[in-house]
């Protein structure tokens, strides 16, 4: 892939819509109304290069979203794609780093504004993401097996590392959807609110985050993903490696002095 600057942002895409505010928060919209926002080539494509894009600008945090009018976040992956491929066209399209690799080695954090369905490679894009905040009514699973398939955008992988083995295996074996309230018992989303109430939710997280020293960001982003990678004693190592190297940052000394001064912290990112 060429090397993508910040200036993207401001590119027009056929697939998504991006928005940024003043506050370092950028939302990304995935916008085929009319195939319910599946995943497609160009969808993909075009998503990488703005998260590319969104990683080497100034925002702190992402907002991965469906668009509006079709009442979905993703709906699964484009089957008439998979229709066509044989097995080493399909090789080729799972060779990585992928849309759901890119979501989830971002350095900024990505939170999955889950405003509808979220199915198959819907279900696996949102597991990329660091947070989940799903709309009530919504339904998500992973229906793969009901096509003579499996998960592959990282279904099989991720999902046990969030709800354990048995639910994991419970909803890729039968491919059965559950609600958003369900999903959050298991801890497959984080949060669950009214349609009405969506956007409040995820700014109360966004803002947040977007508050926040930039550098601080990705390595706790970087630290806690570890523990899915390492065992415990390796990932207490690395931990310990990460908080060190943020002693050599300015934004700790900004950030220290400013708790002493009982003022807000002003961060550069350094």
């Amino acid at each position: 892939m060429t090397e993508v600057t910040a200036a993207a942002l401001d590119d027009e895409y056929e697939t998504v819509r991006v928005e940024r505010d003043g506050d370092g928060i950028a939302t990304v919209a995935i916008d085929r109304p009319d195939a319910r926002n599946a995943l497609n080539a160009a969808v993909r494509d075009e998503l990488t290069t703005v998260l590319h894009a969104i990683e080497e600008s100034d925002a702190r945090v992402a907002v991965l979203t469906g668009s509006a009018e079709c009442n979905a976040f993703v709906a699964g992956a484009d089957v008439s794609e998979l229709r066509e491929r044989d097995m080493l066209e399909q090789r080729r399209a799972s060779e990585r780093p992928r849309v759901y690799e890119t979501v989830a080695d971002l350095g900024t954090p990505v939170v999955a504004r889950i405003n509808g369905h979220a199915l198959g490679g819907g279900l696996e894009l949102a597991m990329a993401c660091d947070i989940r905040v799903a709309q009530r009514g919504g339904k998500l699973g992973q229906p793969e097996i009901n096509l003579g398939i499996i998960p592959g955008g990282g279904g099989t992988q991720r999902l046990p590392r969030l709800v354990g083995e048995g639910q994991a295996m419970k909803l890729i074996l039968t491919g059965d959807l559950i609600g958003a309230e369900e999903a959050r018992d298991i801890g497959l989303v984080d949060e669950v609110s009214d349609p009405d109430d969506l956007d409040e939710a995820v700014a109360t997280i966004t803002e947040s985050i977007a508050a926040k020293s930039p550098v601080a960001l990705q390595y706790a982003k970087e630290s806690v993903r570890a523990a899915s990678r390492m065992d415990l004693e390796s990932g207490i190592d690395y931990e310990a490696e990460l908080f060190a190297q943020l002693f050599a940052t300015e934004d700790k000394n900004e950030g220290i002095d400013a708790f002493f001064e009982e003022r807000e912290p002003k961060w550069n990112g350094r």
